[in-house]
């Protein structure tokens, strides 16, 4: 009798692994046929649009169900978990690690954004990324304009970035397809598309996202008015769009003069707001710094957020210059540059890199017109701005990338040493349980 008793919900979680295939089979044919039929008459795409919401609706619903027929199992006893006592020690400094860490806000975008973020999921759960949605380039480009959604491709990236899931999943995710209209989509972008189908709005889409993939923290977008990025060069020329913005000023020979968006009065988040008022720490950057970082602070909320919070605000500067934006530019050029379009005075510390760069990948960086930014103390020290500096960068593939581990470590050091004012016991606490924190989960990928 007893055996047929575990057959019965044993039967159910097979069941709903099969349901769970099918929803995927819904959504990915559904998409790739939407798309290659372009031209289709609106009821197919009804059709086709209609398949990828009961795709994602059926995936949802197998993953829930089959979790609570596995969690029946285990409490009838037909299903044994066994928990090793140093894991469960692990799982408890984890979470004494995370919930007593530091608030901190990261605002940016591109993968600069999302590269620190992998780094400081493992110092704190209290995390709240505010991503900008000006991108029209891209797979994230195909999407906004074929179904006027925001752009959802630096969001992804940030769920990804603080997601704790399986190596495939994420390799699943982040999967672009290599032929037809579906040609470098990704299937991420497609699931959060979805999931926008079946939200009240975008920001309940990525927060259903989030929540499907265990994130630690949050992801908002900046606004979720359609913003358009504008950008008026030295020579008057305005262009529209951000993928156009650096083109057209090699094209043109003009530098970035100042950057603008549309609508003008776009609405800041309330929760993106209330982040910043509430953080310990704020972080501007990585990234391009027109395209990713100062577009979050042409929406009025936030930058009136940043000069009124009690934060800690810090700006990571970048490495190398980047061609049509940062032509030329220094670390206290980056600074003015933000200072101009945000206001003075919303960066308190800039962190600096120490770590020098061999000459073989200077030269392979000068092809593309570009150059480690310099760091002129005296000039940033002259904009009130405190220089701290060190070594947060690795080399990969012949490229100067920051490392997500060092920076982190780097800027938590700095949040706790300057704001929270932690003893030295303290400190080398935290330090050692993230670290075990950081072993622990590397090991499981």
């Amino acid at each position: 009798m007893k055996v047929v008793q575990w057959l019965k919900p044993g039967i159910r979680v097979k069941r709903w692994i099969a349901l769970g295939a099918m929803g995927i089979l819904f959504i990915v044919f559904a998409a790739v046929e939407f798309f290659n039929r372009s031209n289709a008459y609106i009821a197919y795409k009804f059709f086709y649009g209609f398949l990828i919401i009961s795709g994602v609706l059926i995936l949802y619903i197998s993953v829930t169900q089959g979790i609570r027929s596995i969690i029946i199992l285990i409490n009838k006893g037909y299903l044994s978990v066994s928990i090793d006592s140093s894991k469960l020690e692990n799982l408890i400094y984890e979470k004494r690690l995370l919930i007593k860490g530091p608030k901190i806000v990261a605002i940016g975008g591109g993968t600069g954004l999302s590269t620190m973020l992998r780094g400081l999921k493992y110092y704190t759960s209290n995390i709240t990324a505010i991503v900008t949605v000006g991108d029209d380039g891209g797979g994230s480009g195909a999407l906004r304009e074929e179904l006027g959604i925001l752009p959802p491709g630096d969001i992804r990236n940030c769920i990804l970035a603080l997601a704790d899931t399986e190596p495939l999943m994420e390799e699943l995710l982040q999967y672009r397809f290599k032929e037809g209209n579906l040609k470098n989509q990704s299937f991420g972008n497609l699931f959060l598309a979805a999931m926008d189908g079946l939200s009240s709005n975008f920001e309940e889409a990525v927060k259903k996202m989030g929540s499907v993939l265990a994130v630690t923290g949050r992801v908002l977008p900046v606004t979720l008015d359609d913003m358009v990025l504008k950008a008026k060069l030295e020579n008057g020329s305005i262009i529209e769009g951000e993928s156009n913005i650096p083109k057209e000023a090699i094209k043109q020979k003009s530098r970035i003069e100042r950057i603008f968006i549309g609508p003008k009065k776009a609405r800041a988040l309330g929760e993106a707001v209330e982040a910043i008022l509430d953080a310990d720490a704020i972080i501007l950057g990585p990234g391009s710094l027109y395209t990713s970082v100062i577009p979050n602070l042409l929406v009025k909320d936030i930058r009136k957020a940043l000069k009124d919070t009690k934060a800690l605000r810090i700006y990571v500067s970048n490495i190398m210059t980047q061609e049509g934006e940062t032509d030329g530019y220094s670390v206290s050029d980056h600074i003015r540059a933000i200072f101009k379009h945000g206001g003075n005075g919303i960066i308190d510390y800039v962190a600096t890199n120490t770590q020098e760069i061999n000459n073989a990948i200077k030269e392979r960086y000068l092809e593309k017109n570009a150059e480690p930014v310099k760091i002129n103390e005296k000039e940033i020290m002259d904009l009130n701005v405190k220089v701290i500096q060190g070594d947060f960068i690795t080399i990969r593939n012949g490229f100067v990338r920051h490392d997500p581990d060092k920076l982190a470590k780097f800027l938590m050091e700095i949040v706790m040493d300057k704001k929270l004012l932690f003893d030295k016991k303290k400190i080398i606490e935290y330090f050692y349980l993230s670290q075990r924190l950081k072993e622990n989960k590397k090991g499981k990928e």
